[in-house]
């Protein structure tokens, strides 16, 4: 384990930003673990204020939408606009300096809360999507996956009046779309069996399936430090891994705009853009490779 004690300031006082390519340089790998902060240059909404409260109201619940016809109603009717947006963007410079650092050499693990798909379409290769990924539509009932883009033009035959509607893109797909009658929206069913179609994305309430835990957990282990990016950690999915990383003596360093639930447990924090931290470390650690 590498002695940390010269880059990594215990006394709480606030981390100097000019620390920062050194404390980069000094561990060679590190697993990645991102959030909403990491996307919103491309244009996709984030859930939190800097306090980590929520912005919008709390999102979908898993019970609720499998036992509801309108509050799935609700969710594909919001989907329906959303996606025109969220379908559209694009990896913005934090995501490619991501898939230039792992090139480098410099990443074991991009471990992603994002369910948006930018940093494999950035070139990031050793991506595990922590919630899943809105690209895909499952079946509850076969299991069948098919691409969230093949169901749009079935969303909007359905639901001709509802695609001409305007509203505010949301996170993750959504869109702010209140005061509707949901009720009148008509949600496909699974092609194949008739069962209930859902995005292949972990909602709350729902669990993270294990395997991906399994995954992570191996490659943390394998890893010199955490460093958390764009992600506030307020859920235990990934409020996990900086609690093992920092009770095995690895450091957690995190670059958020604003409070983390881990800030009692970092090594060392820069509250600056994601994309600005990553752009001070990319040319030395490119050099280096």
């Amino acid at each position: 384990m590498t002695d940390a004690a010269a880059l990594f300031s215990t006394d709480r006082r606030p981390a100097a930003a000019s620390d920062w390519p050194a404390l980069f340089a000094r561990h060679t790998r590190w697993m990645v673990l991102t959030g909403a902060g990491v996307s919103t240059d491309s244009g996709i909404p984030d859930y939190r204020d800097r306090e980590g409260g929520w912005k919008r109201p709390a999102p979908i619940q898993f019970g609720p939408f499998m036992r509801d016809p309108l509050v799935r109603a609700r969710y594909w009717a919001r989907s329906l606009l959303g996606w025109r947006f969220f379908g559209q963007a694009g990896p913005n410079a934090a995501h490619q300096a991501l898939a230039q650092l792992e090139q480098a050499g410099r990443i074991g693990l991009l471990l992603t809360q994002n369910v948006d798909g930018l940093h494999q379409a950035a070139g990031s290769q050793r991506v595990l999507e922590l919630h899943g990924g809105l690209a895909r539509v499952r079946c509850m009932g076969c299991g069948a996956l098919s691409l969230r883009a093949d169901l749009q033009p079935e969303l909007q035959r359905r639901n001709p009046g509802w695609a001409r509607l305007t509203a505010t893109m949301a996170p993750d797909g959504d869109a702010d779309l209140e005061g509707r009658d949901f009720s009148t929206f008509d949600v496909p069913p699974c092609p194949v069996c008739d069962g209930i179609l859902k995005p292949d994305v972990v909602f709350y309430g729902e669990s993270v399936p294990a395997e991906r835990h399994v995954a992570a957990q191996a490659a943390l282990a394998a890893c010199d430090g955490l460093l958390v990016l764009g992600s506030s950690l307020m859920v235990q999915s990934s409020y996990r891994y900086a609690v093992a990383a920092h009770a095995t003596g690895k450091p957690v360093v995190a670059v958020n705009l604003g409070r983390t639930r881990a800030d009692d447990l970092l090594s060392f924090k820069l509250e600056t853009p994601v994309a600005a931290a990553l752009a001070a470390v990319l040319p030395a650690a490119s050099a280096a490779a």
